[in-house]
């Protein structure tokens, strides 16, 4: 026997690394990045897919407006994780950034600054106002350029595509004139969201909806005309919530199959038109009167609306003259329900999409009344200028002040004066849309704009809202609902207003005959294309007017339209300037996917649905993956007023870009998700462990230069974990190409904890540190180690961008030398090997069992490990063919024996312990004494040291 008081350490075989169990993150991660910059990963990557399958993610610009938050963290990893998992699997997966850069945002910034000064911004030349907007943008391209990668985001970092460049508004401008060519453009005046504060139209995708309290009011109109006599002199009772657009009523609607009566009791004396419906008119007299309809009030008429036809009233300041003293007529709506209000329905067609087409078909047309700024024109004959008095100013406040429509505001005075008011009250809660910039509320607002139609027929067949509704049906949604929701928004919305009435965009650049008719001249448009192509959106100037236009055309004859693109239709043309002009050549048209937030639905994905379809034919993609929002720990909606924002750069400095991604990938990210300290510190440990299983194998590799084709004969326990690595290669593979990034990153982590760390890992630890270094199974142990590093490391690069690469060149040094990556590297091969698995389902169950039965003796300290656990398990449990030997080594303990009853029991075994491996064995003379396998290892090792 060897000597007792040997020190044995130098004899065991402990995993041996460089590899840091404290990551450092914050500290080590931009040493890794700066890496990346000095060789050129990107290009390196592009190099080595040269010629491969294409896949094209198109990345959806990110506003130029401010620091990166937690949503855009969320977005570009998402993103990030596609084209990286996608190289992976081989395919030449490009990435190039990009950012929206014109548009209200950044133009109201511009005139804050200005604001600050005491500066105008009309005062100021519209090229120098336009070149401030654009050093504003290039300022926040520049400052979330560095944040986002920052995050271990590759890509064509140095050459993003900006929608400010010159070539991309050339381009812009030339896919509006491939609208305007083909007859797809036309001027009207309709009812467009409007916000008074910026002065300009919305789309509603710059809109949200917030809860307010406005006044409701009830307001009576005299039936002067009507084909029932009894009608005549009676009032037309309307409800509604918006009394600032009682001043250019024009109609009244009512539902031609909504049941109505006359009824005569009101105090005023007037006889009251309203709806006989369910439980409406008690509801109605409750607000006019304080209590229900009275029991017996005498009916003057009843009927259907349908019998109203020819109805007309007058206003209720009627007695102003001029535009007030025209009858109004009672016109069937098919939208008038009886859910709330009276049955019958003011109209200004000024102020509503309902209002606008109903009054359409009556020749009744908007007055456009309420100016750009919310106040009703100086020349307006109630509340415009000539009705000044002591309120002065107040009466001519924009219309979205609640004191205009308050029950004592000049609205409802005024009609109480006449004694038109029956009812108003300032409590009626309900949801109304605001500006998201400058959260003040919006309007509906007749104005005229350039529109693109929906429902007109297109050269080479349907409309843009079928030919659009076609292609949602084509693409494939990722969750699948997103197919319904964009499809509804389709199904159901207005001709797309394409005009903004603002200074930083890409101009409409269309010369307007008098007429209203614009000139379609391709040889013009070719001009001013190339124009803006070499000097941007500054070339398009009145004083070019006459070179735009050549011989062929007058130029006094046309006018230059001033306003300007919204800047939905910008994002919606850059699938044309990206993926088709050959600046990137590594791109092609169509992309594969587009990954935004499910808010995109009705704004990126639509716009460049709807401006492709109607260009192309088809949309400018076959894929859309859209992703939820981020709330607090809570689930809460983020915001600043509440305190509880989460900074991405923060979070970075504390934890690194590693754990943000691995958050990232971890949550059900197609639904809303959570952030907090407390799931950081969660995803930290998952960290940690998948960190401590690359430490472990980089360990037990170290030396090794063996490979998979040397191992001879393998291990039963083994062939069992490469069975499940085999199957763990195919669901990573298939949450890959799924996007189902929660399940690839639970598979991967689960697998190294549940499946190696504490079980494989766990039962070879013996088997590495005390075999001889050349016995089969601990050679056939780290060849499987060797086999799990090339896999392991593989599957986690694309999200562990930074630890991968560390973890790569720790073991490869070489490779760094000579600038190798991990991101170089494709999906591994790993071998299609079949195990008995219902045999190990059982082995795992019964190790489990046996597990749970050591731990209160570990507890009591009746013993301090398994391998002093003699094991006594029901013979039932055991699969045939294992021995009690395989058994010890399955649950390291120090004897397994089998019993007839079904329970585990556990002792402690009274042999003596190994001094080398700890092992309680038979062959052992006594405590610290040599079992006979270490005792021929210490031999073999001395001989070699002599």
């Amino acid at each position: 026997m060897s000597d007792q008081k040997r020190d044995l350490k130098d004899t065991v075989f402990l995993p041996k690394t460089d590899f840091p169990m404290k990551a450092g993150l914050p500290q080590k991660e931009p040493g890794i990045q700066a890496r990346w910059a000095e060789i050129d990963l990107y290009a390196k990557l592009r190099e080595a897919r040269r010629g491969r399958e294409k896949f094209i993610l198109h990345d959806g610009p990110p506003y130029a407006n401010g620091e990166m938050h937690i949503g855009h963290a969320l977005n570009h990893i998402l993103k990030d994780m596609v084209v990286r998992s996608q190289s992976l699997m081989g395919k030449d997966a490009p990435y190039v950034p990009g950012w929206d850069c014109h548009g209200l945002p950044i133009e109201w910034k511009v005139e804050e600054q200005y604001r600050k000064k005491k500066l105008n911004k009309d005062d100021v030349p519209r090229a120098e106002f336009r070149a401030e907007c654009r050093a504003y943008a290039q300022h926040w391209v520049d400052v979330q350029r560095g944040q986002l990668k920052r995050l271990g985001l590759l890509g064509d970092w140095d050459n993003p595509y900006l929608t400010m460049d010159y070539e991309a508004e050339g381009t812009i401008v030339a896919e509006l004139m491939k609208f305007a060519e083909a007859g797809n453009l036309y001027r009207g005046a309709k009812p467009v969201m409007w916000s008074p504060v910026e002065k300009t139209a919305l789309a509603e995708a710059e809109v949200e909806y917030e809860d307010i309290t406005s006044t409701q009011i009830d307001v009576a109109f005299e039936i002067v005309e009507s084909p029932i006599e009894e009608l005549i002199g009676a009032h037309a009772v309307i409800w509604t919530t918006t009394p600032w657009t009682i001043p250019v009523n024009q109609a009244l609607a009512y539902g031609p199959d909504i049941e109505y009566f006359a009824v005569r009791g009101h105090p005023s004396g007037k006889i009251l038109l309203i709806a006989q419906a369910g439980d409406l008119p008690d509801q109605i007299f409750m607000r006019l009167i304080g209590e229900h309809l009275p029991a017996g009030m005498s009916i003057v008429w009843a009927g259907k609306g349908s019998d109203l036809a020819g109805t007309k009233v007058r206003h209720p300041m009627h007695h102003l003259g001029g535009f007030y003293a025209t009858p109004r007529p009672m016109l069937p709506g098919d939208f008038v329900t009886t859910d709330s209000g009276t049955g019958l329905v003011h109209m200004a067609p000024d102020h509503g999409e309902d209002d606008f087409e109903l009054c359409k078909t009556a020749d009744i047309h908007p007055v456009f009344a309420v100016m750009g700024d919310g106040r009703y024109r100086d020349d307006w004959p109630w509340l415009g200028a000539g009705d000044l008095d002591d309120e002065g100013e107040e009466r001519r406040r924009a219309v979205i002040n609640p004191k205009f429509s308050a029950p004592d505001g000049p609205i409802c005075s005024d009609l109480r004066a006449v004694g038109a008011l029956l009812s108003a009250s300032a409590d009626y809660e309900h949801s109304y849309p605001h500006s998201w910039r400058s959260k003040a509320k919006v309007i509906y607002r007749a104005t005229a704009q350039w529109f693109v139609p929906m429902d007109t027929q297109l050269e080479g067949g349907g409309t843009l809202r079928s030919r659009a509704l076609a292609e949602i049906e084509r693409v494939e949604f990722t969750p699948k609902r997103g197919s319904r929701r964009i499809g509804s928004m389709v199904e159901g919305r207005p001709d797309w207003v394409l005009s903004r009435q603002r200074a930083w965009g890409v101009p409409i650049t269309l010369f307007v005959r008098p007429d209203g008719t614009y000139l379609q001249d391709a040889q013009v448009n070719a001009r001013v294309i190339a124009a803006i192509r070499a000097e941007g959106v500054d070339a398009w100037e009145e004083s070019r007017k006459a070179e735009f236009l050549g011989d062929a055309h007058d130029p006094d004859e046309f006018e230059m339209v001033t306003d300007i693109l919204d800047v939905w239709f910008d994002s919606g043309c850059t699938h044309a300037f990206v993926l088709e002009s050959g600046k990137w050549p590594v791109l092609q048209w169509p992309a594969n996917l587009y990954l935004e937030g499910s808010d995109q639905h009705r704004g990126w994905f639509q716009s460049s649905l709807l401006e492709s379809c109607a260009t192309r034919g088809r949309a400018p993609y076959d894929q859309i993956l859209t992703h939820g929002f981020t709330m607090d720990a809570k689930g809460m909606k983020m915001s600043k007023s509440l305190g509880n924002t989460v900074n991405p750069l923060k979070l970075m400095e504390q934890y690194g870009a590693d754990i943000i991604r691995l958050w990232a990938l971890s949550v059900d990210f197609t639904a809303d998700h959570r952030i907090g300290d407390e799931i950081l510190k969660g995803v930290g440990d998952q960290y940690r462990r998948l960190r401590n299983t690359f430490r472990y194998l980089l360990g037990a590799l170290d030396g090794w230069v063996g490979d998979f084709s040397d191992m001879g004969e393998i291990p039963e326990l083994e062939v069992y974990v490469l069975s499940l690595l085999s199957e763990l290669d195919d669901k990573l593979r298939a949450a890959a190409l799924e996007y189902d990034f929660n399940a690839y990153t639970r598979l991967l982590v689960d697998f190294c904890n549940e499946d190696l760390s504490a079980f494989f890992f766990d039962i070879r630890k013996d088997t590495l540190y005390c075999d001889g270094p050349d016995s089969d199974a601990r050679n056939a142990y780290r060849t499987v180690l060797d086999l799990l590093f090339h896999a392991l490391v593989r599957y986690a690069a694309p999200v562990l961008v930074h630890t991968a690469e560390e973890v790569w060149l720790t073991r490869y040094p070489e490779d760094g030398e000579q600038g190798g990556s991990v991101h170089l590297l494709e999906w591994p091969s790993v071998p299609k090997v079949a195990a008995d698995r219902d045999k190990w389902e059982r082995l795992r169950a019964l190790r489990e069992r046996v597990t749970e039965a050591i731990e209160p003796l570990r507890r009591e300290k009746t013993i301090r490990s398994s391998n002093e656990a003699a094991v006594t398990v029901p013979a039932s449990a055991v699969p045939e063919g294992v021995s009690d030997e395989q058994l010890a080594e399955l649950f390291i303990s120090a004897t397994v024996t089998r019993g007839q009853g079904d329970e585990v029991s556990v002792t402690r075994s009274s042999d003596n312990k190994c001094g080398r491996c700890w092992r309680l064995l038979p062959d052992v003379p006594e405590d610290g004494a040599l079992c006979g396998r270490c005792e021929s290892v210490v031999a073999q090792l001395d001989e070699a040291a002599a």
